[in-house]
């Protein structure tokens, strides 16, 4: 509670001077990344704990592990995808929603895939994903260019509800009923350590994995971008359009991200050659975007989830729980 009290307190000058600012910016974006969802308790991708401590994330994020282990891979996701809908939306999200609804020209650039912002009903068309989304999916086929967007099923399909989480109350339930399951193999299932017990991923049959509904042949991956793939061209049509659109931008928030890799380093400073200044809410203070901080810059050190809503008040007044929107 204590850190949590710290991370509240800005100083009266700097808070005001940014909430005047921001009343009369117009063009406004708002470049987010996983700090924004620490205050809904959500693990980062390389934190992935349960059955996954023995495992590394960023060898199962690729084109090469899906199409080795599509099995392996699903089970990976569908844990984080559990991970991610057990998390609840916090006020920053929801800030930034009714900020996109009371400013006209105002555009979030996430790099974040846990649907947070999508569940706190952040208008999609000035909601720009990136790396994709757990919740989307997308046919693995050349071929094919099915797509679904915020599918929210947990599980996507029946044989994914494996014991996703030992601290899950329901991991007992779920780990006896996979074990009743009529789709397993014969051979063995690995195991994989976890504290003192041995705990039994089950190896899946291609059959059970999500099956694209259109080609009816190709297995559905999850929408994310994977290591050695090209972020989305359209997001990022979408998003030279926005830039372009005008010669002025007023302002860029940076938040919970540090924006030293491009892209996101990229849009700080395109932002900064039409005019904006800059806006930086982060717990570490040595996590500036791209080439640091300037003069007239903002920095608004704590935790996003608390630091967002208020220093939005001005425009968007306060921000209470509610009700998420899947």
């Amino acid at each position: 509670m204590a850190s949590s009290a710290r991370s509240s307190i800005i100083p009266s000058v700097q808070l005001e001077s940014f909430q005047q600012y921001l009343k009369s910016s117009n063009r406004i974006l708002a470049l987010v990344g996983a700090g924004l969802s620490a205050s809904s308790g959500l693990p980062t991708f390389r934190g992935a704990g349960g059955l996954w401590r023995t495992h590394d994330a960023m060898e199962l994020a690729t084109p090469e592990a899906f199409k080795a282990d599509p099995a392996l891979v699903w089970q990976f996701y569908s844990y984080r995808r559990h991970m991610a809908l057990k998390a609840k939306p916090n006020k920053a999200h929801y800030a930034l929603a009714e900020l996109s609804r009371r400013k006209e020209g105002f555009m979030t650039l996430s790099q974040n895939v846990d649907g947070l912002s999508q569940r706190a009903g952040h208008p999609p068309e000035s909601l720009k994903l990136l790396h994709g989304s757990l919740f989307n999916v997308q046919c693995s086929e050349f071929f094919c260019d099915y797509r679904e967007q915020n599918n929210f099923t947990d599980p996507i399909v029946p044989a994914l509800a494996i014991p996703l989480d030992e601290t899950d109350s329901t991991s007992n339930e779920v780990r006896q009923a996979v074990s009743d399951a009529p789709n397993k193999k014969k051979e063995p299932p690995r195991e994989l350590d976890i504290s003192d017990e041995k705990v039994q991923l089950p190896e899946l049959a291609i059959r059970d994995l999500p099956r694209c509904p259109r080609c009816k042949h190709g297995l559905l991956r999850p929408g994310v971008v994977w290591f050695g793939e090209f972020l989305p061209s359209d997001v990022l049509a979408e998003i030279e359009d926005w830039m372009r659109a005008s010669s002025k931008i007023d302002l860029i928030m940076v938040i919970g991200t540090s924006a030293k890799v491009y892209p996101a380093a990229g849009y700080v400073d395109s932002a900064r050659a039409k005019g904006a200044r800059v806006a930086v809410i982060n717990m570490d203070p040595g996590d500036t975007p791209g080439r640091g901080m300037y003069s007239g810059d903002w920095f608004f050190q704590g935790d996003a989830g608390e630091i967002v809503p208020e220093i939005l008040k001005s425009v968007i007044g306060e921000i209470t729980d509610s009700v998420e929107k899947l």
